[in-house]
């Protein structure tokens, strides 16, 4: 008989090991965790599957309207602008987008009070004709389209404004915990198979096996979600920023305020300023930012999502077009550049395709995964109580056997991390007056019968 560590560890000392008592209280947490959280989980998955493709749908669906006919030459870039602003005479100009190649079309990029926050109002022209393709409305930085921006708002919120986003960053908030635990949970029972199922194994030991092994091997990647996830919540999402902010690893921008600013110049152009970034270095797709008042710079950023990452961006005197300041991508801080791949690879564009088959591979192992965990609570009911749906929980109370030097550290980390994460300690304490609340339960009745 295969005796573990920890037995040696009781039979050695007389008491039991840090992991034997631990393993119970995380065993419960998992269990309510699972139970609770999964639900939300189920939508995340489901919305996020949703979103990873969605780049090539809006692709189809618009391709009328971003993509044109190619031609030899282009107009100049300032004639295309205008042809923008005159479809929408009302909007100011935000931004443009020079199309990158003969096949694209060229975004001249509006803000309008009318508009919903981080949306805008993107005026399609063809760069060789200066024809408006169509007007849509963008959402932010990376310029979703209508189909993207529905089922990211989807995904993020449910379409239902600020409490809607709880349900998500309840979800980010304890995916961590979830697939962390699960992974303690599995690996501290030291199995022989712990890779893969287990072969030749039936019932709750086989769905065991199942939901074990492919925590395993996304565990890793689930914790990447639930991080990245975090950036975007509201309250979570707060503290992160800043974190960031105290610590410096909010990403940089070039300074826009000019030095020496000549109120009387002539504004040199969009063309030109294009020229000048192209001939700093700035490849592949730019995006434009004019000035914001007189005394302010252009500035130029490339806008790529994908590797290698392309960031640079420059600030361009309007009145010479000359640079006037540099911002490299390999200068951002360390935790800056982590943050911009976290997100792109999250949203599914830092490897083109193959970034989005992971991500299709995690949630669906994340599926599976709450269906096997469903599945092994159903198979542990009691087989005599026909009027029982579900297996009982594990055994309560087992924090009170966890030892005091063990213990009190524990509670310190989880009132730090229900401080820096709210809805997590939010819904700990939920679970915790719920799992009081069936201790009186039981109790109660144990009194009334005897």
């Amino acid at each position: 008989m295969r005796v573990d560590d920890n037995t040696r560890v009781e039979r050695a000392t007389g008491q039991p090991s840090a992991w034997a008592v631990l393993r119970p209280l995380l065993l419960r947490l998992h269990f309510y965790a699972g139970v609770f959280i999964a639900p939300f989980l189920v939508v995340a998955a489901l919305t996020g599957l949703l979103y990873v493709f969605t780049p090539q749908l809006d692709a189809v669906v618009y391709d009328d309207v971003i993509r044109v006919a190619d031609q030899p030459g282009s107009l100049p870039l300032a004639e295309q602008v205008r042809a923008g602003m005159a479809e929408r005479p009302g909007d100011t100009v935000l931004a443009v987008r020079p199309a990158t190649t003969g096949t694209d079309a060229t975004q001249v990029i509006f803000e309008a009070p009318d508009l919903a926050p981080s949306y805008r109002r993107t005026a399609f022209v063809n760069p060789h004709t200066a024809e408006v393709t169509g007007v849509l409305e963008t959402y932010g930085s990376g310029q979703a389209l209508p189909i993207r921006a529905w089922v990211d708002n989807l995904h993020r919120g449910l379409h239902l404004g600020d409490a809607g986003r709880l349900y998500s960053e309840l979800a980010a908030s304890w995916l961590w915990v979830v697939a962390l635990g699960g992974l303690a949970l599995w690996i501290g029972r030291r199995r022989r198979t712990l890779l893969r199922p287990e072969p030749g194994a039936t019932g709750r030991r086989r769905v065991l096996s199942w939901h074990g092994s492919t925590g395993l091997w996304i565990s890793l990647g689930l914790v990447f979600l639930s991080a990245t996830g975090l950036t975007w919540s509201q309250y979570a999402g707060d503290n992160i920023g800043a974190l960031r902010s105290a610590l410096a690893w909010g990403t940089p921008a070039v300074t826009t305020q000019l030095s020496t600013p000549d109120s009387s110049a002539v504004d040199a152009g969009i063309d030109r300023v294009v020229d000048t970034a192209r001939a700093n270095g700035l490849a592949g797709e730019i995006e434009v930012v004019p000035p914001a008042s007189a005394g302010d710079a252009y500035v130029v950023k490339q806008v790529g999502r994908t590797w290698p990452t392309q960031q640079d961006s420059v600030a361009i005197d309007p009145a010479t077009a000359e640079v006037v300041e540099t911002l490299r991508f390999e200068d951002f801080p360390l935790m800056a550049k982590l943050a911009r791949w976290g997100i792109d690879a999250h949203m599914g564009l830092l490897f083109g395709w193959v970034n989005q088959v992971i991500l299709v591979v995690l949630g669906t192992g994340l599926l599976g995964m709450i269906f096997w965990g469903y599945r092994m609570w159903w198979l542990r009911r009691p087989r005599r109580d026909t009027t029982a749906w579900f297996g009982r929980p594990p055994d309560r109370g087992t924090w009170r056997r966890v030892p005091g030097r063990i213990l009190a550290p524990l509670l310190v980390a989880a009132v730090f991390i229900a401080y820096f994460v709210p809805l997590l300690g939010a819904s700990l304490v939920v679970f915790l007056a719920w799992d009081a609340f069936l201790g009186w339960r039981t109790r109660n009745r144990r009194e009334i019968a005897s």
